[in-house]
């Protein structure tokens, strides 16, 4: 028995300095073959485009921006079980641990070869972990065998352990210098630091602040609290003097942008709030911000769209794709190319060079990062990422109101009530609260400068002792109140009113 458990124990540490080595190794190869074809990454990308929408949902929930990372470990844990089962099975018959290397690397490399743009050297990093960490397995495993003998001298076992220990470091190593020679592979912030944003001919009104309650929204959601949603596990790295953008499609001729042709054309400043289609009832997957762009509307008629085309199939660097409406892009909303976000250029997370921004629509239909392409079709002829996942295609951005504060326990007496509410593109003319089920009590609206940003509001409450329950309703500004009905956020947008719950003592 004692015997049994020191094999699985010494199979287990063979195994996973193995797959470690073949991890690192093949991380180092990424340098030349690029990020996407990381096998850990490919698999968890796969995992991204694979799993149920309820699972999505749920991840997004559960984990907010946290979701990456979150899947990326548990994607290596699991890579690392594996590879120590194979170390177990490899103690227990000589090469019986490398079946278990061949299917794990073997699937790695399929999942690489079919991302988005993949090349034939998709695969190499995979390969390479296939040798590395099958050379590996059988050289460790037959120094284990001989060290977990009767015979061998307590050196021996030090050397092993020493060995597959020194294996493990040298494979994370790899793998940190893979990361660095990555990033300084394509020097994105050196390229970002010289963007020279140029002056709107039309800037953003001015907002008067500090009327709202202390501890709700702020009109401009600070840029670490702006939300992150998207199945990019690494940011595209594009230089801005890379960048180019095709308008290609049912067009009467294809347009090809540079980054600094685009900064020549006249650029609009707006404030636009963004909402993602996957935030629930009361949730924080919105956020609002100054954006800088090109309207989008000239850009596409520069290129002559046909008649009866009415989707625009944007790409994005890394192969995602977005339908959006091509009448939502040419109605005379603010519908941009942005390059600036709150005065700045953009960051590399948020779409850094060139991003779109369109008003009024969820962002998995208009807000796409990276962008390089814009396809004119049509609905009836072409299909997204997120539609082809039964997302609906249309989605405008639903009324919604949120409770701020108080979050906790409160005094009995007056107390300030705030939030926020929002239908972009609409606008919010009325915010209502009430206590218990009670009567509906008219909020008071802070000015906003356009109908495409969230509106913040306040109500004074007498507040009594004991439990009660406030809720929240907005009216859109085409008089339309937002419904009490629930609905979960697929396919198009929750629903339903917030309510928060207050103890008053």
């Amino acid at each position: 028995m004692a015997g049994r458990r020191r094999r699985a124990g010494l199979g287990t540490l063979v195994g996973i300095a193995a797959g470690a080595a073949g991890v690192g190794a093949a991380q180092l190869v990424t340098v030349l073959t690029g990020p996407s074809s990381s096998p850990v990454l490919s698999v968890a990308s796969t995992v991204v485009d694979s799993v149920p929408l309820g699972v999505k949902d749920w991840a997004v929930r559960t984990l907010g921006t946290d979701d990456k990372p979150v899947l990326v470990v548990s994607v290596l844990v699991v890579v690392l079980l594996l590879a120590a089962l194979g170390g177990i099975r490899e103690l227990g018959h000589r090469r019986g641990g490398l079946p278990v290397v061949v299917v794990l690397c073997l699937a790695a490399a399929l999942a690489a070869i079919n991302r988005p743009g993949a090349g034939a050297g998709a695969v190499l990093p995979s390969l390479v972990a296939l040798v590395v960490s099958g050379w590996l397995l059988v050289v460790l495993g037959d120094r284990a065998r001989w060290s977990g003998t009767a015979e061998a001298e307590s050196a021996d076992r030090r050397r092993f352990l020493a060995l597959s220990g020194s294996t493990v470091l040298a494979a994370a190593a790899g793998a940190g210098v893979a990361r660095v020679a990555t990033l300084s592979r394509v020097d994105v912030t050196s390229s970002r630091d010289a963007v020279r944003l140029p002056a709107p001919v039309s800037p953003a009104a001015s907002v008067s602040t500090g009327r709202g309650v202390a501890g709700a929204t702020p009109f401009q959601t600070p840029l670490g609290d702006f939300y992150r949603v998207d199945t990019a596990l690494f940011a595209p790295r594009i230089r801005a003097e890379d960048w180019k953008l095709r308008i290609t499609g049912e067009v009467d001729h294809e347009v090809t942008l540079t980054f600094a042709e685009l900064l020549h054309r006249p650029m609009i400043e707006r404030w636009v709030t963004l909402a993602c289609v996957s935030n629930e009832v009361g949730g924080d997957l919105v956020g609002n911000a100054r954006w800088l762009g090109a309207p989008l509307a000239d850009i596409l008629r520069s290129a002559g769209p046909h008649e009866g085309a009415d989707m625009v199939l944007s790409r994005s660097h890394d192969g995602m794709t977005i339908g959006t409406p091509l009448a939502a892009l040419l109605d005379g909303r603010d519908a941009m190319l942005a390059v600036g976000m709150d005065g700045a250029p953009l960051p590399v997370e948020r779409g850094f060079p060139v991003r779109m921004v369109v008003p009024g629509l969820y962002g998995y239909v208009s807000a796409t990062k990276w962008v390089v392409e814009l396809e004119v079709t049509r609905f009836s002829r072409a299909t997204a990422y997120w539609s082809d996942r039964g997302w609906a295609e249309q989605a405008p951005v639903k009324t919604a109101s949120r409770i701020d504060v108080p979050r906790d326990d409160v005094r009995a007496g007056r107390v300030a009530v705030g939030g926020v509410a929002w239908a972009q593109h609409r606008g919010v003319s009325k915010v209502e609260v009430r206590v218990d089920g009670g009567a509906w009590q008219q909020a008071e609206l802070l000015p906003v400068p356009s109908v495409d940003t969230w509106r913040q509001w306040t109500w004074e409450w007498d507040a009594t002792s004991g439990s009660h329950v406030l809720e929240v309703r907005a009216t859109d500004g085409t008089g339309v109140t937002q419904t009490s009905r629930p609905a979960d956020p697929a396919p198009d947008g929750a629903t339903g009113w917030h309510s928060r719950q207050v103890h008053v003592h």
